[in-house]
């Protein structure tokens, strides 16, 4: 069994689309577009991120995450410069001799954790 994909409530899907291709790889193939409004993207690795519009949603718990894991704390570092240099918001950082990671926001507010961690 293997989690394939995520959905999320958006205010604007385009906007969602537009920062889920620039920092996490979701530019894997083409989109699929469905009568209801929610629009699928995909990473290069087949997983699939649902936008669906809901102008009136909410902030989620400040504990509600998802997370990125990357290959060593150099992706980590990299990650963060990018995002950064993009002008998002890093809300958490950790540096640990086992773990790197930091949370960002995406542009509802869901937290996005970033990791590397020696297990």
């Amino acid at each position: 069994m293997r989690l394939r994909h995520l959905a999320l409530p958006v205010h604007d899907r385009e906007r969602s689309r537009t920062f889920y291709e620039t920092y996490f790889g979701f530019d894997g193939g083409p989109a699929s577009d469905y009568p209801d409004g929610t629009l699928i993207i995909r990473t290069a690795d087949g997983f699939d991120l649902a936008l669906h519009p809901d102008p009136q949603h909410g902030p989620a718990p400040a504990f509600l995450h998802f997370g990125f894991t990357c290959a060593g704390r150099d992706e980590v570092t990299r990650a963060k410069a990018h995002l950064r240099s993009g002008g998002v918001e890093i809300v958490e950082e950790d540096d640990e001799d086992d773990l790197v990671s930091f949370k960002c926001l995406d542009p509802d507010g869901y937290r996005i954790e970033v990791y590397w961690e020696s297990v």
